[in-house]
């Protein structure tokens, strides 16, 4: 089975919006769930999308027009980090009637979607979903859940590339010392760790921290992270 940096490898040469269902096809194999799948909307209202729910749950869901009432949808678009189904409104009529169709339809028990927000507006979802207990679920989460934001932004940032039309973003070079500090977060250190190794105060790696973002228009630290990777603007 391919490894995550094999897989990121493989995503960065896609050429083609295609092909990147390939790519999710084996993100689900790498982590043995029963589905990924990204989803966009842009600020002219065009959508697209790739995963591996079955093509018949894919049209009942346009057809029913689920986008007005579901949760995972409606939940995330007010929030900037990655939730957990559970953690949803769950509790009207139609979205208890929506999750049971779709459990129905072997979407699965558990889900986990990360909002992702690119220029112009533009909308994404990336999700995870698979049928298990609670406690099998939150392992999962727990133990994953760094590596699938980074994959989801860097999933993000292609899909972005490859809009047709779209012109490309203009780069801001990141200071040595800002390179320094994103690699290190990249490769997982935390901020304590990254500060000792590059002998500098927690304060002082706060404020690179935040040029880098404001540079790279990332929401959070770890959208940075995924932006600079996803830009080559630093490699692990």
């Amino acid at each position: 089975m391919p490894s995550l940096e094999g897989l990121l490898e493989r995503l960065e040469c896609v050429d083609a919006l295609d092909q990147l269902q390939n790519i999710i096809e084996a993100l689900r194999a790498h982590y043995q769930v029963d589905h990924v799948v990204y989803h966009w909307v842009n600020s002219n209202g065009d959508q697209y999308g790739c995963g591996t729910y079955p093509q018949e749950w894919v049209q009942r869901y346009l057809d029913q027009g689920y986008l007005r009432i579901d949760p995972v949808v409606l939940g995330c678009f007010q929030r900037f980090h990655p939730v957990d189904w559970k953690r949803l409104e769950w509790s009207s009529k139609a979205a208890r009637a929506f999750r049971q169709d779709a459990i129905d339809h072997g979407i699965g028990t558990q889900g986990f979607s990360i909002p992702v927000r690119g220029p112009n507006a533009q909308f994404a979802l990336f999700t995870v979903s698979h049928d298990c207990d609670d406690a099998e679920w939150l392992a999962f989460t727990e133990g994953n859940r760094r590596d699938l934001i980074l994959i989801a932004h860097y999933f993000n940032q292609k899909a972005l590339e490859l809009e047709p039309g779209r012109t490309p973003e203009p780069a801001q070079a990141l200071s040595p010392c800002e390179v320094e500090a994103m690699t290190l977060l990249a490769v997982g250190y935390n901020r304590a760790q990254v500060a000792d190794t590059l002998s500098i105060s927690e304060h002082t790696l706060r404020v690179y921290i935040e040029s880098a973002r404001f540079k790279l228009g990332a929401m959070n630290t770890t959208h940075a992270v995924a932006r600079a990777l996803s830009r080559g603007l630093i490699v692990v």
